[in-house]
């Protein structure tokens, strides 16, 4: 089974945030540079929000503002759910889906180290399934066959 951990570790720990108290614009800034989906919005030491480009969307195009006039606290995701690395995937994908977030955080006694996506976990579950009909193909062609299992 997948644990959360294993994701991380193939991942890395790179983790971007921003102040709940920075202009949404310079959010969009770094989701462009980094070419990733979401912050984490950290206020001092706590982690307070997630701003992601649905939140921008939703919250700010739909809704007539401004990115350049409109503080990330007004916009970010709240309440913010949270993983434990040594949860399985399919736990992560629960929460996901119940909590209606493409993103979330790992933290592992109260520090936060790292956050996952949707897309992480779709790809992992790719590769484990590519891996294991790999595995079974080897299994089957190159099988320990007798001659009363062959047809005449």
């Amino acid at each position: 089974m997948i644990k959360v951990a294993d994701i991380i570790k193939k991942k890395g720990r790179n983790i971007y945030s921003i102040s709940s108290q920075d202009m949404a614009y310079i959010a969009l800034e770094i989701l462009a540079e980094k070419n990733i989906g979401a912050l984490l919005v950290i206020d001092g030491e706590k982690l307070v929000g997630i701003f992601s480009e649905r939140d921008y969307a939703r919250k700010v195009i739909l809704r007539g503002k401004s990115s350049r006039d409109t503080i990330v606290g007004e916009l970010m995701s709240t309440p913010v759910f949270s993983i434990h690395p040594k949860k399985n995937i399919e736990e992560c994908m629960a929460l996901m889906t119940a909590s209606h977030y493409r993103h979330v955080p790992v933290i592992d006694e109260g520090k936060l180290i790292g956050i996952l996506s949707m897309g992480d976990i779709v790809n992992e579950l790719i590769i484990a399934h590519k891996i294991a009909a790999s595995d079974l193909k080897k299994y089957v062609i190159g099988g320990e066959y007798s001659s009363e299992w062959s047809s005449s």
